[in-house]
């Protein structure tokens, strides 16, 4: 039989696999990898809709029927809901089996409302009330860190999103202990919770990239490829030295090593299913690289070159009240609300048929 390395990773390592998608056909391709965990954002929800359109189109139609006093975005996030139920199904499996840490399916919370902490909260609330496997991705922004704490105290397990660097990550495990800490406080049990943080490493090496270009900045321009994988490694070793509950997620996959240089850790990765398949039909060797520090001239090459790379690896780099100015959290914001908005055009399209195109 050809060797598998994904499949090898998650039957020999604690570095677990959750499929950034919520498309079911995915999704079990995925489970059969290992997988234990898969997400949905507006991105994904709207890629997923859109691709399987023909079985999607008369289910909207039924839920437009359902509820006639709806609005295209009600029918937008009741769409997200139906879709998100259903692959927490599919998970729940590997959620029994490893006991609330894996087996979850992410939800993320409306990104409109990034700047509104409580708004955050109450849709956390709702989503998590979908199935007894949810985790709620919230945005690592100023309001967010607020939010995080909030819904850890309610006993809602949380994915951190919208994270690109050391800052944020430690931002997020703070908010997490303190709502934990307040959970054990009250007398609850906090075993059940998987949080989770993410960390968009190919986001930030998107946006040095952009920086290079834009700012004329002459290097190797193999060293961007190692700038969210050098915040991750750093960022995971901080967390093992402070004993943080949260563990780090790897997430906006840009080239293998945002997979292979993180094997070994007790983290998780999560690739979208094109990815996947690539790494599973590789010969990457599968051994811990976790704790093997990228190396020191690439890391001291692009703190010199780049301040955002400084900003993203430096513990200080970032206050929380800056988080909402950092380039990439503006630009991946925009990218999820401009989804949000394609979401909506499909529904409205379904719900209000343009007359000059339809008999």
């Amino acid at each position: 039989m050809t060797p598998n390395p994904l499949r090898e990773m998650t039957a020999t390592t604690p570095t677990c696999l959750w499929n950034d998608s919520a498309d079911p056909e995915e999704l079990r391709w995925s489970l059969d990898q290992g997988a234990v965990g898969a997400t949905c954002n507006p991105v994904i929800a709207h890629t997923v809709i859109e691709t399987h359109l023909q079985e999607w189109q008369p289910r909207i139609a039924q839920l437009i029927g359902q509820r006639p006093h709806a609005t295209e975005d009600d029918i937008a996030w009741a769409a997200v809901e139906a879709l998100s139920i259903a692959a927490a199904a599919l998970l729940r499996p590997a959620f029994d089996r490893h006991q609330g840490r894996n087996g979850r399916l992410s939800v993320q919370t409306d990104p409109r409302l990034f700047r509104d902490p409580r708004a955050i909260v109450e849709q956390a609330k709702r989503f998590n009330a979908l199935a007894p496997n949810i985790i709620v991705k919230i945005p690592a922004t100023h309001a967010g860190i607020t939010a995080i704490e909030e819904a850890t105290a309610l006993g809602i397990s949380i994915n951190a999103t919208v994270s690109f660097t050391l800052p944020q990550a430690i931002a997020v495990a703070e908010a997490v202990e303190r709502g934990l800490d307040r959970r054990t406080a009250a007398g609850l049990d906090v075993s059940p919770m998987g949080p989770v943080c993410t960390i968009m490493v190919g986001r930030l090496d998107d946006w040095l990239k952009v920086t290079m270009e834009r700012d004329g900045i002459v290097t190797d321009p193999a060293n961007l490829e190692w700038a969210g994988v050098a915040v991750f490694k750093k960022a995971y070793a901080l967390f093992l030295e402070r004993g943080y509950r949260v563990r780090l997620l790897s997430a906006a996959f840009r080239n293998h090593l945002h997979w292979s240089e993180l094997i070994g850790g007790d983290v998780v990765i999560s690739p979208p299913c094109g990815w996947q398949k690539r790494f599973a039909a590789s010969d990457i060797e599968v051994k811990t690289r976790i704790s093997t520090p990228v190396d020191r001239a690439i890391v001291d090459d692009l703190q010199r070159r780049f301040a955002d790379f400084r900003r993203a690896y430096d513990a200080d780099g970032l206050r929380v009240d800056e988080f909402d100015t950092f380039a990439p959290t503006r630009r991946t914001l925009r990218q999820f609300l401009g989804a949000g908005d394609d979401l909506r055009r499909l529904v409205r399209n379904i719900m209000l048929p343009n007359p000059d195109t339809t008999r």
